[in-house]
């Protein structure tokens, strides 16, 4: 049986969910997860569907804490963040800083490389301006602050470029253009600064795309990952470091590859993982014994 913390009991927590961005289908599964695991857990909880007038609905509400199951803009890139923080409400996982670091693909490269974790390649496009020459594909392409592989495109050579570089386009005014990694794609969550086992994610499409992500067998988690000893340690130590060095709280999820060669190159972090029914996160949980409902008040209790 599951202990509520004293510090939890008759709180009121708002469950921040939904919102506006291309993300929000899965956000609102995230949320409807979340409430039903407090529910089970029996706390007070009460769902906010995240719009224009949330800061309104947050005072109506009278909210304790802030459960923020929010995907994507606004929910992943500090703004939700920065607007509890004025507001004086407490609330779930990393901070202003962290989530918006970690939001911009390009920033969060530059902050890898100066924690001296192995980074593909990149360059940020804006829009209008020229596409130099890649003397090297495949490449990949997609916008610098979106998530769940939205926008996404693998080029394999120079005729494709401009209609990836279109439809990545379509989702804000940079898009990133990153040297392609062959290998195995895996991910670790980091709960309370401490790595989770290692999945490696197999895609039955030709990448780990969005429907590969979020289709009920859209994709194969192997838990553990099938790579050697040695890139499993290093790939759980990368996920701490860079816990550390963007200065998260609480949870994130760390994206990398691990190449023919064994190296591992990590890709991004996401400071608000997924908390689906085929999310990761959950099943690295379940795999070391941490249940849905306890994952979702271990987040709580790391978070305050």
């Amino acid at each position: 049986m599951t202990v509520i913390p004293d510090k939890l009991k008759n709180k009121k927590i708002g469950v921040l969910y939904g919102g506006t961005s291309s993300e929000r289908e899965i956000s609102l599964k995230s949320g409807k997860a979340v409430i039903n695991a407090m529910k089970k857990l029996k706390l007070k909880v009460t769902a906010i569907d995240v719009d224009k007038n949330v800061a309104e609905k947050i005072r109506k509400e009278k909210i304790d804490i802030a459960y923020i199951a929010l995907h994507g803009p606004i929910g992943e890139d500090g703004t939700i963040q920065g607007m509890l923080e004025v507001m004086g409400i407490p609330y779930t996982g990393c901070g202003v800083f962290a989530s918006s670091a970690s939001m911009n693909k390009s920033i969060s490269k530059d902050l890898f490389k100066c924690a001296g974790v192995l980074t593909p390649d990149w360059f940020v496009l804006k829009k209008f301006e020229m596409i130099p020459e890649i003397k090297k594909y495949p490449v990949v392409v997609k916008p610098v602050d979106q998530g769940s592989a939205i926008g996404i495109s693998i080029v394999k050579k120079a005729s494709e470029l401009a209609a990836a570089a279109k439809k990545a386009f379509k989702y804000g005014d940079e898009i990133i253009v990153e040297q392609f990694i062959k290998g195995k794609e895996i991910t670790i969550g980091v709960l309370d600064g401490e790595a989770l086992p290692v999945i490696e994610i197999v895609p039955k499409g030709k990448f780990y795309d969005f429907k590969s992500k979020y289709a009920k067998g859209g994709s194969k988690h192997i838990i553990p990952a099938k790579i050697s000893k040695n890139a499993y340690n290093h790939a759980q130590y990368n996920a701490e470091k860079v816990y550390k060095s963007l200065k998260c709280r609480a949870v994130c999820r760390v994206d990398m590859i691990v190449d023919q060669n064994g190296k591992v190159w990590v890709l991004e972090n996401n400071t608000v993982p997924g908390m689906t029914e085929t999310s990761l996160l959950p099943d690295a949980a379940r795999a070391c014994g941490i249940s849905f409902e306890e994952l979702v008040l271990k987040i709580i209790e790391s978070s305050l």
